[in-house]
């Protein structure tokens, strides 16, 4: 029997990772516009990677019969200047790593350690796209 609250967390996770990945695919257009082809590439890399992770959060819900529900994307946060995108991008990695310590934690608490393990894999991805987004700001 799976449990509501996690797999609540598991379809806000699923949600959150593909509005990154349509933010990020935006970015990644308007960068490309803006002749920054270098920064459009990294960010369509971090759109796969955002992918990536709404693939591993389905497979998890899949486990336990439920199928995937992240129909409510938030909408697109861009900017005028490449400083603003940075911002933008830190605000949406930050509400992940809030999302997952919580989940994690919580997971932890009621003794499901595969979740647990696999929020708290997501959520190191994410502190660490947090670290590479604040060097890219103290060179912008």
């Amino acid at each position: 029997m799976s449990d509501p609250r996690i797999v609540g967390y598991l379809n806000r996770a699923v949600a959150h990772e593909l509005s990154a990945v349509q933010q990020y695919l935006a970015q990644a257009r308007l960068t490309a516009m803006w002749g920054m082809t270098d920064v459009s590439d990294c960010l369509r890399r971090d759109a796969q990677e955002e992918l990536d992770h709404a693939d591993r959060f389905m497979t998890r819900m899949f486990h336990y019969g439920v199928a995937p529900n992240g129909s409510q994307l938030a909408p697109v946060r861009l900017g005028r200047s490449m400083a603003e995108l940075l911002a933008r991008s830190r605000e949406l990695e930050m509400e992940a790593i809030r999302l997952y310590d919580e989940a994690a934690v919580y997971c932890r608490r009621v003794g499901a350690v595969d979740d647990a393990a696999l929020f708290e894999s997501i959520l190191e991805d994410e502190l660490e796209h947090v670290r590479e987004i604040d060097a890219q700001g103290s060179t912008a």
